[in-house]
């Protein structure tokens, strides 16, 4: 059974069609490119998955569950996790406390036992910092830890973002063009990262992209997306040759 179903979603803003009956899957374990350009649809899609955006039509199972019934604060708790296009970190707090923000998804403590600062409560917290430190370490973040988010350098906010979502455990997650601003060589040891963070944590990764090399690099499968609806998907050589993926990037003579 795939960890994620998508099943003829369609959203529409008004007149305009921004997902016209999107269908496939993603099987546990695996990592699956959504490529398209410039208006496909790829971060509308993401945006359904996360619920923060209601489709008109279809399903969206999530480990044979629909989603589309969950508030979105349920979103990261049921074990999806986010990266966004254009970041979404607090950049007054240290990196150690924008980690340790994505790990408390996971806390059972509610508003009276912290207001009243319990002892499980103490014993959460330290289980969720020695997390935070963890998933620093597993991407080389220990030595800024305590440096503030507004001080560090684009590509390693980008890391930083990509730690806080992995502080939820998630079992899906989801990368929003995390290569976007980076170098030619700091693109290829993103593509190493992400290829042994699914294979360490076991995590199955839906990744937008626009950089080809990388998806084509590191998928298992690549879904193609144009004007909102599936053009091809399939094993990356097949879905780079196909027709009218060349087409839609490349227009005709």
């Amino acid at each position: 059974m795939p960890l994620l179903d998508v099943r003829d979603v369609a959203v529409r803003f008004g007149g305009i069609v921004a997902l016209d009956g999107v269908s496939f899957a993603v099987e546990p374990g695996s990592i699956v490119g959504l490529i398209g350009p410039n208006g496909a649809g790829k971060t509308t899609l993401f945006n359904c998955l996360s619920r923060l955006y209601q489709c008109q039509r279809g399903d969206i199972l999530f480990d044979g569950a629909s989603l589309l019934g969950l508030p979105r604060h349920r979103i990261a708790g049921l074990g999806i996790g986010r990266t966004f296009q254009n970041l979404a970190l607090f950049r007054s707090m240290s990196v150690l406390e924008n980690v340790m923000l994505g790990g408390h998804c996971r806390s059972r403590s509610g508003f009276l036992t912290n207001a009243l600062r319990l002892r499980s409560v103490d014993a959460e917290e330290r289980r969720v910092h020695a997390s935070a430190l963890e998933f620093l370490r597993m991407l080389n973040l220990e030595a800024v830890a305590q440096a503030r988010v507004s001080e560090l350098p684009f590509g390693t906010r980008k890391r930083v973002e990509l730690a806080r979502a992995l502080a939820a455990q998630p079992r899906l997650l989801l990368l929003d063009e995390p290569a976007s601003g980076l170098n030619h060589e700091e693109v290829g040891e993103l593509g190493r990262l992400i290829r042994s963070l699914r294979d360490a944590l076991r995590l199955t990764v839906l990744l937008v992209e626009h950089h080809m090399s990388l998806v084509m690099g590191i998928s298992d499968r690549v879904v193609a997306l144009n004007f909102g609806r599936v053009i091809a998907q399939g094993a990356p050589d097949e879905v780079r040759q196909h027709r009218d993926v060349v087409q839609a990037y490349l227009g005709t003579a």
